[in-house]
Order: structure tokens, then sequence, then C-alpha cells
């Protein structure tokens, strides 16, 4: 265990985000993009959403006016009265959960609208994507509670 990468991730994980946020700037967006779609799927081989969830009971996603549409006819309600019951717009003037954890997010981690869930939860933690570089502020934070955005950096930093 003492080599696992994950072992006290979240320790290690605080105490890089200066380290981070230097390899976010500097970083040869053409090298890391490159090397994104493997790393994805190596964290994903090692991190189970379902054992963590961490997303899903401390964040919300963004929902926007197609997941709404979509959510809400899902669940054979107006979307007013989706927007009522389960969502709040945040600082930003985005549609977010009114509610942590998630109200969609079940007992054992499952989420009950997940063929339906908003398109900003099917791409987190956006670590195959270039938003891992083009909002390194988002990136920092998600690698705090996110344990395959920790391993995604944690391996870039490593092939620097």
């Amino acid at each position: 265990m003492a080599d696992d990468i994950l072992h006290n991730w979240e320790k290690k994980a605080a105490e890089h985000q200066k380290e981070y946020g230097r390899f976010l700037k500097r970083a040869d967006k053409n090298k890391v993009l490159k090397q994104l779609p493997d790393l994805h799927e190596e964290a994903f081989e090692k991190v189970d959403c379902l054992q963590c969830a961490n997303c899903c009971k401390n964040y919300s996603p963004r929902f926007k006016t197609p997941d709404i549409k979509r959510i809400s006819k899902h669940l054979r309600m107006k979307e007013s009265a989706f927007i009522d019951a389960y969502l709040r717009l945040d600082e930003e003037g985005d549609y977010v959960v009114n509610t942590k954890p998630c109200p969609f997010l079940g007992a054992d981690n499952y989420c009950s609208i997940y063929e339906e869930r908003p398109s900003d939860c099917e791409r987190f933690p956006y670590t195959d994507e270039d938003v891992i570089l083009k909002r390194p502020h988002l990136t920092l934070k998600n690698s705090t509670f996110c344990p395959a955005t920790y391993y995604v950096l944690e391996k870039l930093l490593a092939v620097k």
C-alpha cells in the first residue's frame, strides 16, 4: 500500500496545490492533451466512483436548459416545478441543486437519474478534456475532493 498513489490522497492533494497550479500554468498543452485519454482511463481503473461520490455529496453541477428539459421530462414534471423543487440560482447565475448531497444520489451512491444526468456530471471530472488546462481553478478545486483528478495530476507531474 505504501507505493499506492491514492494512499492518503486528500492530504497529498492539499499539499500539492501550488505545484499543480504552477504545472497547469506552464504545461505544454499538446503534450498534456495527448496523455489525458490514457491517464483518465488509468485513473478510473483505480478509482471507483461508487465508493466515493464526493462530487455528488458536496458539490453541484450546472443544470443547463437542455439538462432541465431532459430531466424534468424524465421525471414527468413541468420544467418550472422541477426548478422549484430541486434547483436554485448560484452566484454566477447558473442553476445548481438546492441541497447537499444531491437529491438524486441514493444511499448506495447510485444516481437515480444517471441516464439523464446533467452534462456536467457526465463529463466530470474533465480529466480527459482540455478543461483540465483551460480552467485551472476548477481543476485545482476538483483535485481536493476527486481522487481521479488527483491521480491524473500526479501522473502528469511525474512525466513532465
